[in-house]
């Protein structure tokens, strides 16, 4: 914390006052010239959403982001806050944050013309210069604005009509800093009437005051679409009134949702440690998502939100931590029937439509997975023929003939050793990952064959059984053609 010190040691140091645009103004081109990165962790905004903000910051509007849930628009918002100056000077004892070169509170104008240069100045650190509020049902005007305190009014002895016993509300305490109002639409249309004045003509009235108090605040509001809420909506006058409306996205790749995925979820130094995640493991995690946004099952206008992929992830790896509990052993990685472990992570994302809603949630999910598995699956290995002509081998032929005569049992709690013996004891599983898949890691080469096992029993050529601790492959009864 800095030291507080008078308004002269402040006029002296040579600071000079700036509201809250030209702060964050100056820091954007700051950071712009000096070719750092102006919002830090924002994957695959770089060219859609980011520019657009600079844009908003630059002409000093206030912004209202627009997406599906899941979008980082609260992130957004909070990385704002590394554009405000370190420290910022007010009155000592404002409620606030008074600028002692512009005070708009009775108490600071009262306590400036008293002490003049010796009024006292405190600093405020940048993390504390952002509030937030989630717009509820519930919220109302005293919450935002303020209302009288009678205590303070009997305990003074002042008249209602004296300033001094306003009790103020979250926005003039957030005064000469980032105010985030969460899903707009929620807040009753006559509390978004209360934000007109404040958002244009800077005065704010409480219980009949009319105060001419010029706030200076960045707004930032975050809504969902209207054609999606079905909750309320953002009335006309409050958009006409905020600058600039910028629309967020999901990831467009599998590569920048695996980048969101590594930075978002929460996993331990040691976890990390004794737990392998495959590359088409990471893969298939991120194309449940994007199967999610495809399915017929699952409502579009709701979107499927970048936080189920990070609770997936903290699931699969939840999984694999039970097995090392259970098998006492040091290191595992993850397998493909430990993606049974997520779907408690996707029926708790996903908002499902009629028909989605007759299939039942957990059945929705794994179709969702076995989805993202073919899809995988065909980036790398030859599709699976429909049908099988007599006398022309597939590259398929030689497993579906091992399964004529053998079973595979794969049990979630073996141990590596244990689970990629048995796997292996497939043989003609490793000469497809060695004919289509010779450049992959150790690990991507086992992942691949539980892939192909999992395709084949899509596509019908073997049977798979689950129950509460195995997954068990077996002759489809069409392989029985190959036996002879």
């Amino acid at each position: 914390m800095k030291k507080d010190i008078t308004f002269k040691e402040l006029k002296d140091s040579g600071y000079t006052h700036k509201t809250i645009n030209q702060e964050i103004q100056a820091n954007l081109i700051a950071k712009i010239k000096a070719k750092e990165p102006v919002f830090e962790g924002l994957w695959g905004y770089e060219d859609t959403v980011v520019p657009q903000l600079k844009k908003a910051i630059l002409a000093g509007h206030h912004i209202n982001l627009l997406g599906l849930r899941g979008q980082a628009k609260t992130k957004i918002a909070r990385s704002m806050v590394s554009l405000l100056d370190e420290y910022m000077p007010i009155v000592k004892g404002s409620e606030i944050n008074d600028s002692p070169f512009n005070p708009i509170s009775k108490y600071a104008r009262d306590l400036i013309d008293e002490s003049g240069d010796e009024t006292m100045i405190s600093w405020v650190h940048r993390s504390n210069r952002f509030f937030e509020k989630l717009a509820t049902p519930d919220v109302n005007v005293s919450d935002l604005i303020g209302d009288i305190d009678p205590i303070k009014a009997a305990s003074l002895k002042l008249p209602y009509s004296d300033e001094r016993v306003l009790h103020y509300g979250m926005i003039p305490r957030a005064n000469r800093c980032i105010f985030v109002l969460n899903e707009l639409p929620d807040l009753q249309a006559r509390i978004q009437v209360s934000l007109f004045n404040i958002l244009q003509e800077g005065d704010i009235q409480i219980r009949g005051f009319q105060l001419r108090m010029p706030l200076d605040i960045q707004f930032v509001f975050t809504a969902n679409p209207e054609d999606y809420t079905n909750r309320g909506s953002i009335v006309t006058p409050l958009k006409d009134r905020i600058g600039s409306q910028i629309f967020t996205h999901y990831p467009r790749t599998i590569e920048l949702a695996r980048q969101i995925t590594e930075q978002e979820a929460q996993i331990s130094a040691q976890d990390k440690a004794q737990i392998t995640v495959p590359s088409l493991a990471k893969d298939l995690l991120e194309e449940v998502a994007f199967a999610a946004r495809d399915s017929e099952y699952v409502d579009a206008k709701s979107g499927v939100s970048a936080r189920l992929t990070i609770s997936a992830m903290e699931n699969l790896i939840a999984a694999a931590k039970l097995r090392l509990i259970e098998s006492d052993a040091e290191n595992t990685t993850i397998r493909l029937v430990d993606f049974m472990s997520i779907i408690p992570s996707i029926t708790g994302k996903i908002e499902l439509v009629y028909e989605g809603e007759q299939e039942g949630a957990d059945h929705v999910a794994k179709l969702l997975i076995d989805k993202a598995v073919m899809t995988q699956f065909e980036m790398t290995f030859p599709r699976v023929p429909k049908l099988e002509k007599d006398g022309i081998k597939t590259p398929y032929t030689d497993v579906i003939k091992w399964f004529n005569k053998n079973s595979l049992e794969l049990n979630y709690d073996d141990t590596d050793e244990d689970f990629y013996i048995k796997l292996n004891n497939v043989t003609p599983l490793n000469d497809i990952v060695e004919e289509y898949a010779e450049n992959f890691s150790d690990e991507d080469k086992d992942f691949s064959k539980e892939l192909i096992l999992w395709a084949l029993t899509l596509n019908k050529k073997l049977d798979k059984s689950e129950n509460e601790s195995a997954f068990t492959f077996d002759s489809a009864g069409i392989g029985k053609y190959y036996s002879n």
